[in-house]
């Protein structure tokens, strides 16, 4: 492995950390959900190729941040399940795969999905 992929892995560590501050905790971003996503891309390919390059603190080994505390926590009638940044044809069709294990079928199933807007997830029940 050359000293430029250990160096863009590292480089690539230090970005996406800053971004996850300014994402998650100053609730702040500079960049795009998209220019975010190609990085940590980016990353987990670097991962999967030289896997003893994998730091302990690395941004693919942590889940998000604390809630912010201004938000109330609820519990969700169904669950909100994401497509995990489904970019692909493909990616719907492992994502179709992934529910039909969960319900335990094999049916065809009709889905309702809507565009995500940057960083929002929300639920709205109307009654």
């Amino acid at each position: 492995m050359s000293s430029a992929v250990q160096q863009r892995y590292r480089e690539l560590c230090r970005l996406l950390h800053h971004h996850n501050h300014l994402y998650y905790i100053l609730d702040n971003p500079e960049i795009s959900d998209a220019d975010y996503d190609q990085l940590f891309r980016e990353l987990l390919e670097i991962e999967k190729e030289f896997p003893e390059l994998i730091a302990p603190d690395s941004p693919s080994r942590r889940v998000g941040a604390p809630p912010l505390d201004r938000f109330a926590t609820v519990r969700h009638s169904q669950p909100m399940l994401s497509l995990e940044n489904a970019l692909t044809l493909g990616d719907l069709r492992d994502f179709d795969a992934r529910v039909k294990r969960l319900l335990k079928s094999s049916q065809p199933i009709n889905y309702f999905c809507e565009l995500k807007l940057d960083g929002l997830a929300v639920e709205l029940v109307y009654q």
